[in-house]
């Protein structure tokens, strides 16, 4: 089994993440914590993301708060491809092979390791987006290039950002909006 985790501080407005990968033969555990502002209110959110061996989610929850909105965040992924928020369907979603969490960088981490590229290669991508701050999951086109061993670049919705990652596959710079401060 093995672990990794990373601090990152974010660039565009003030606030931190924290993330932490646990990974043995069956399943990988993706868990954090963003501390971070909204509209000038306090935001912090806590997630788990479990995938299976294969990298592709089976469950996703986001607890805490966005001032003094109290979040509880409940997903669940059938092995046929069914998303599930708050135990409500959302068929526009299905078929998805990864959560992308909106306020996070963390879960870039899911297709850079699902997908192995090799240098050169591109994919595309169909990620579960639950958008901040709404909560909603929505359809995310995304595109992964990786153009060196430790760079990729990441364009999605008209946005685009160089993505340097870790070992563990974070990213350690993405872009312009998350710079690690401390990895393990």
């Amino acid at each position: 089994m093995g672990q990794s985790s990373i601090v990152w501080v974010r660039l565009d407005r003030p606030g931190h993440e924290s993330a932490r990968l646990i990974e043995d033969s069956a399943s990988q555990l993706l868990a954090g914590s963003a501390v971070f502002t909204e509209a000038h209110q306090p935001v912090r959110l806590d997630y788990r993301v479990t995938c299976d061996a294969l990298w592709r989610t089976q469950r996703a929850s986001v607890q805490g708060w966005v001032g003094p909105t109290e979040v509880a965040v409940e997903i669940a992924v059938t092995p046929d491809g069914e998303w599930f928020l708050g135990g409500a369907a959302v068929p526009s979603v299905t078929g998805c092979t990864d959560i992308d969490l909106n306020f996070s960088p963390s879960t870039n981490l899911l297709p850079i390791r699902r997908l192995s590229l090799a240098i050169g290669e591109e994919a595309a991508v169909r990620a579960a987006w639950l958008r901040f701050p709404s909560f909603n999951l929505e359809i995310l086109e995304q595109t992964y290039r990786r153009l060196g061993s430790r760079l990729y670049q990441y364009a999605s919705a008209g946005f685009s950002a160089r993505l340097e990652v870790n070992d563990a596959g974070f990213p350690a710079i993405y872009g312009d909006v998350w710079r690690a401060e401390a990895t393990s």
